[in-house]
């Protein structure tokens, strides 16, 4: 976007019917515009507000890369969620479930072969990489194979499109194996207990994901009853350890060898503290629940990893790599998903439906029926908070008369017109950041 570019749409005429689109969606960068009416009426029949024309929605996209405004919507909703979960005290959750026994898990994937990498000594200098460079912070190559050839690029490919089954083994393993440190079968934890958990999906450094969770022991209906007696933080730290361990899955390669499936061996499990500590974790290496949230509805909203050197939308063929911005070793990654995708023996991945996901197939938040509150509910709860606010201005008390709310909408595009107008909206959505970022620290 030019300086002439900005004047220009600066001075057109519609430009102030244009920013109240954008003001009223904060800021979107690929809105969703509508064109119809809506009506809010009392049960008696009087008319208490009435629009026409067309009218903007925010694209609700979670990536950061693609609208940095409603990630930070779906980053809030997330902390929200998730928590619910570890403090109670709202959206249904009680309170105590601050003293059930809770952890905070990384599960990590294997190596498919070595990587670049930078590593800090205690003193914090840089370890010199297996390739013999210092890698700088933020040096693309850190993450990528020190031999391209020998990597085992077909691997790491199948591991992600089976990662979501992983962790589903997983949570069997660690229900099992909870079931047996309190001296239960199968069946009798069901009855007596129950594993809530939030978890989410970050893309490390070399393309492939690893799994954050928050997991809580409850009783059978979740967090209104108590664990079973016998249930504590250390039965279920050593748990999630030996689970994920233990936890294996076999497929097959192209050429029929098979090939086991299991989580890496860096696993991540501390304690979390009932505390709302200044600091992400205390000297015992426990990490506080509002901290915890925010680092996991943060990772909700990434992206594979490397900024905008990754599509962001689903690619029809090959050919059209060519006209995208990306790193060799996604490129890499992108064909062997594409190839693999094009084998009967992968039909049921639909690997070429996610090969701009790296080959990642599942949701990258996702939680356990009871752990808390719904992203419906969340919006739920927002759209009636927004009526609420409109029926105050109007200086209508629904109680006394209730109202009917009547949308007629339909959709005539979806996105700005061109770059200049994305541009400007994404500068509104920064500049609403920064002020909200300016307001917590003053």
């Amino acid at each position: 976007m030019t300086d002439l570019d900005l004047t220009t749409r600066l001075r057109s005429f519609d430009y102030p019917t244009w920013r109240a689109h954008v003001e009223a969606t904060g800021g979107c960068a690929q809105p969703v515009r509508l064109r119809g009416s809506s009506t809010i009426s009392t049960t008696s029949g009087r008319v208490l507000a009435e629009r026409t024309g067309e009218v903007w929605a925010p694209c609700g996209n979670r990536r950061e890369t693609v609208c940095p405004a409603c990630s930070d919507r779906y980053a809030a909703n997330a902390f929200h969620l998730i928590r619910a979960g570890l403090a109670g005290g709202d959206k249904g959750v009680p309170t105590t479930v601050t003293q059930r026994p809770r952890l905070f898990l990384t599960l990590t994937a294997p190596s498919f072969g070595p990587v670049h990498s930078r590593r800090l000594s205690t003193r914090g200098r840089v370890i010199p990489c297996p390739c013999g460079t210092h890698h700088r912070d933020g040096d693309p190559h850190v993450g990528t194979p020190l031999d391209p050839d020998t990597y085992d690029y077909t691997g790491s490919v199948l591991w992600q499109a089976h990662a979501g089954k992983l962790w589903h083994r997983f949570t069997i393993t660690l229900r099992r194996t909870l079931a047996a440190g309190l001296g239960l079968s199968a069946r009798e934890f069901a009855s007596r207990a129950r594993l809530s958990y939030a978890k989410v999906a970050e893309y490390q450094r070399r393309g492939l994901v690893h799994f954050h969770a928050a997991i809580r022991l409850d009783g059978p209906n979740g967090p209104t009853d108590p664990p079973p007696s016998g249930a504590t933080h250390e039965l279920l730290i050593d748990a999630a350890r030996q689970a994920a361990r233990s936890v294996l899955l076999e497929v097959a390669r192209p050429d029929a060898e098979p090939l086991a499936l299991t989580w890496g061996a860096q696993v991540d499990v501390r304690r979390i503290s009932a505390t709302t500590a200044a600091e992400v974790t205390d000297e015992r290496g426990e990490i506080t629940d509002q901290r915890l949230a925010g680092y996991i509805a943060k990772y909700a909203t990434k992206g594979t990893g490397k900024t905008d050197q990754h599509p962001d939308r689903p690619i029809r063929s090959l050919a059209h790599l060519d006209h995208l911005r990306l790193h060799p070793h996604h490129r890499r990654i992108i064909e062997t998903a594409w190839h693999l995708g094009g084998l009967d023996d992968y039909a049921e991945l639909n690997l070429r439906k996610w090969a701009h996901m790296l080959g990642f197939r599942g949701h990258f938040l996702t939680k356990s029926r009871r752990y808390s509150t719904t992203f419906r509910a969340i919006h739920h709860d927002q759209r009636i908070w927004r009526l609420a606010e409109q029926l105050d201005e109007l200086g209508h008390d629904p109680a006394a008369d209730p109202v009917i709310v009547v949308n007629n909408w339909h959709l005539v595009g979806i996105g700005h017109r061109d770059e200049t107008d994305r541009e400007l909206a994404i500068a509104h959505a920064e500049r609403i950041r920064e002020q909200r970022t300016t307001r917590r620290t003053t």
